[in-house]
């Protein structure tokens, strides 16, 4: 491991003034450091701001939430606002990791995690992500659990984190303070598909530091299911997020999200249009899948996920309209 510097910022500003080249955000570091492990990540100068005061999940009189980007995984997977008002946030979270983990790891160290593709953590290997120009073996080599939505010639990496899935079928907003000062933007516009520049997981520009998370009331039934290769800690083949408000046999509203098929949680519009105002039934729900999965592009050895995504999405739409 590279020699660094350790520094703790006291506030957002003294933050923003410690964040110079080289420097890079410390949170709860259980990705971080485990790529300065690896020679991926090679900082100069880690800048905590776990003790920063963004530590605490705020209930609005509207039933919103704000989430400080300092609170914990398992504060919030823990939260009796979260589990009651949305149960689909404290499913995803639960669904992450361990729970030593989720003792440790922040909000917004968890939404800005790097791809876990094999070949962007080995050091040794080309990869697009990591060094620029060098190639992306991941194409025709180790790919099964990577992405068949929106991946380019560049990248096929997909988001490892199950909690931005369930914030992106939420609707939820980011805040952010940048040197220009404080900005809120949605979460989509936080990622990014990889397009020709890879190495940008998100439009988030030097320096700038995620404060907090705000989250729309929800009030409809939601859910978050994970199909893994074992049971725990693993990161998802496929994963879900649904809330679907259903009324007189008729789908109200729908939100949707699919982890685990792209380099970025992929809110599932094409389904969501095809299921307003349709009837709830079995047969819609798989229309509509059927109608997200037409751009799917499969590798070689990840054709499976289609299936996968298009049951996952059936099931759980099923079962939500069945509570509705």
């Amino acid at each position: 491991m590279r020699p660094f510097a350790y520094e703790r910022a006291t506030s957002a500003e003294d933050a923003l003034r410690r964040h110079q080249d080289g420097a890079v955000y410390l949170g709860g570091g259980t990705n971080l450091v485990d790529l300065m492990r690896l020679g991926v990540e090679e900082p100069a100068r880690l800048v905590d701001v776990a003790h920063l005061p963004y530590d605490q999940i705020e209930l609005r009189p509207d039933g919103s939430l704000v989430i400080g980007a300092a609170v914990t995984n398992s504060a919030v997977a823990a939260d009796r606002t979260v589990r009651e008002g949305h149960p689909v946030l404290a499913q995803a979270v639960l669904a992450g990791a361990s729970g030593q983990v989720r003792n440790l790891a922040t909000v917004g160290g968890n939404l800005l995690q790097r791809t876990r593709c094999s070949y962007f953590q080995d050091a040794a290997k080309p990869c697009n992500k990591r060094t620029p120009g060098s190639g992306c073996p991941a194409r025709e080599g180790e790919h099964h659990n990577l992405a068949i939505l929106g991946w380019s010639d560049a990248c096929v990496a997909t988001h490892p984190s199950d909690m931005a899935v369930a914030l992106a079928a939420l609707d939820a907003s980011i805040r952010i303070r940048g040197r220009g000062g404080e900005r809120t933007i949605p979460i989509e516009d936080l990622y990014r598909l990889p397009g020709d520049e890879p190495q940008r997981d998100t439009t988030l520009e030097p320096g700038d530091l995620v404060t907090a998370v705000e989250v729309p009331a929800l009030g409809v039934p939601s859910r978050y299911r994970k199909v893994r290769e074992r049971a725990s800690f693993a990161f998802a083949l496929v994963s879900i997020a649904a809330a679907l408000d259903v009324g007189d046999g008729r789908v109200r509203d729908v939100r949707l999200a699919l982890g685990g098929v792209a380099h970025k949680p992929w809110r599932a519009r094409r389904a969501e249009e095809a299921l307003r105002g349709a009837e709830a039934t079995e047969e819609s729900f798989l229309r509509a899948a059927e109608a997200e999965l037409e751009a799917a592009e499969p590798l070689r050895d990840n054709a499976y996920k289609v299936p996968l995504a298009r049951n996952l999405i059936v099931r759980t739409l099923t079962e939500l309209g069945e509570e509705s």
